[in-house]
């Protein structure tokens, strides 16, 4: 009896928690400026703003866990403006090294000084594939606009983690 028990303990110890909080990895959102006045400080100060922000809107709505990656390790894993945004794979095993089950990549693109949008893709780092493209338009650059942009898109993500993480839950034994 007392090894059933051993036996027990021994695998919820080394078990993957059933009802876990997904663990999202949010990287630094890249600044894609095609204006006249390209990489201005003010967009420079607003894009590197966008990646705290989105932590904090996710963490408001529910009950997910931030992981964090260095800048550092993005960098490393980058090869130009874009590269994480259009191969998953790359973005998918930079999560795996932070132990994330989910990495947000993002790029802000900056095509007028009337508006820009937030191109956000969702990286199942298990698969590896993309589970979720999501453009957001800002119209304008009041930081208003910005937190509006990044709330609205935060509630997009977690909808997608939360009905991916339950259809897995769901087909798992």
């Amino acid at each position: 009896m007392k090894l059933i028990g051993l036996i027990l303990v021994v695998y919820l110890a080394f078990s993957d928690p059933v009802n876990a909080a997904p663990r999202i990895a949010v990287l630094n959102f890249e600044l894609l400026d095609d204006t006249l006045l390209p990489n201005a400080p003010e967009e420079l100060t607003r894009t590197a703003s966008m990646k705290p922000l989105l932590e904090q809107a996710i963490s408001q709505l529910g009950d997910y866990e931030i992981i964090q990656i260095s800048v550092t390790d993005q960098n490393a894993a980058t090869a130009g403006v874009g590269y994480l945004l259009n191969f998953n794979d790359v973005a998918a095993k930079l999560g795996k090294q932070s132990g994330a089950d989910w990495v947000v990549v993002g790029q802000h693109s900056k095509h007028s000084f009337l508006y820009s949008y937030l191109m956000v893709h969702l990286v199942n780092v298990k698969t590896q594939k993309l589970a979720g493209d999501f453009p957001t338009e800002l119209k304008g650059t009041n930081p208003k606009v910005t937190q509006r942009g990044i709330n609205s898109l935060a509630k997009k993500l977690t909808a997608r983690i939360d009905l991916l993480s339950d259809s897995s839950s769901k087909s798992a034994p």
